[in-house]
């Protein structure tokens, strides 16, 4: 029998710690899937998590766990996978000091990842992102604090993870302004700033006295926010740009969702694929083409310049009310 504890304790230690050099939000994922995993093995074995066994996780049992992911616990595809591949990694480290359980290791390896839909990203137009930056009051600290962020948001298109952890010595508004931050994968970049994003940053930090380690966007406390605070900024300040802009009621905005509209803004003024890679932080220009999916009037672009002779481009108009609305049906 082969404890599990050991296993997970050198996992975490000397795998993603010490070896990988896993950012703290990679190590947070995985300790949120084998903290459910543990969950739902006391529940399914009667053991303690001390005392479970590596033999214990089988196929059937991670089967088990992946399935009540899903239905008890809402989870959605891609957190299921996500789940599915902390796991994976487990056993895959096991597998080198543990090769007499090859077979079970094996078993749990071969568990697929579940094919998900690929939804059109939501984006925020230029309207609907300046009705959100101007909803914050300006009269209160807070008010002048979300203002900096969101208008930091929409223009740099940073992560929110990113967004959290900048610094006051991350903002360099000098002459050719821009912010500078640590990406996904530790990848160094800096992102420009324009005009009025560079003016509100320096009132914001003229205002702070900030430290060049202090955040700079803190809490009420001088802490630094963290995802779920952001998540709550951007919530609310919608809301209030909903009463004068109707359109953000009908999209489910989150911090992501700027990070959206600075890619979509960026193509719309005709910026290539690749240099909006480059300025999101993306490691594969793949991952920046659902931005050419989502851009209609792109797609009416491409459509007027392959209209076939003889027809006027543009598209379909029913020539009539009542074949308007046999179209509509």
């Amino acid at each position: 029998m082969t404890s599990l504890a050991p296993i997970m304790e050198s996992f975490f230690l000397r795998r993603l710690i010490g070896q990988r050099r896993a950012s703290q939000n990679t190590v947070a994922s995985y300790r949120d899937a084998f903290r459910l995993l543990l969950q739902y093995a006391h529940e399914q074995t009667g053991k303690g998590p001390q005392n479970l066994e590596l033999e214990d996780l089988n196929a059937v049992l991670i089967g088990g766990y992946l399935s009540w992911l899903e239905n008890s616990r809402g989870s959605g595809i891609h957190t299921r996978n996500t789940r599915l591949s902390a796991i994976r990694s487990l056993f895959r480290y096991a597998s080198f000091d543990y090769p007499e359980h090859a077979e079970l290791i094996q078993r749990v390896l071969a568990i697929p990842d579940k094919r998900s839909d690929t939804a059109i990203v939501t984006f925020l137009t230029d309207d609907e992102s300046n009705s959100l930056i101007n909803a914050p009051d300006p009269s209160t600290w807070r008010g002048r604090r979300d203002q900096a962020l969101l208008m930091t948001a929409v223009v740099t298109g940073m992560r929110v993870s990113e967004l959290v952890d900048l610094t006051a010595k991350d903002a360099h508004l000098d002459a050719g302004a821009y912010l500078s931050c640590q990406g996904k994968g530790r990848k160094e970049r800096i992102t420009p700033l324009t005009k009025s994003a560079c003016t509100q940053l320096k009132e914001w930090m003229a205002e702070q006295h900030s430290r060049d380690t202090d955040p700079l966007f803190p809490g009420p406390s001088g802490q630094k926010l963290t995802r779920d605070a952001v998540a709550k900024i951007v919530a609310r300040h919608v809301k209030t740009a909903s009463t004068t802009c109707p359109s953000l009621t009908t999209k489910t905005v989150t911090p992501h969702t700027l990070r959206h509209a600075c890619a979509m803004r960026l193509l719309h003024a005709g910026i290539d694929i690749a240099t909006i890679a480059l300025w999101l932080g993306h490691e594969n220009i793949r991952t920046t083409q659902i931005y050419l999916h989502a851009d209609l009037d792109l797609k009416q672009r491409a459509l007027d310049r392959t209209a076939p002779p003889s027809t006027t481009p543009g598209r379909y108009r029913p020539p009539d009310d009542l074949l308007a609305f046999l179209e509509g049906l």
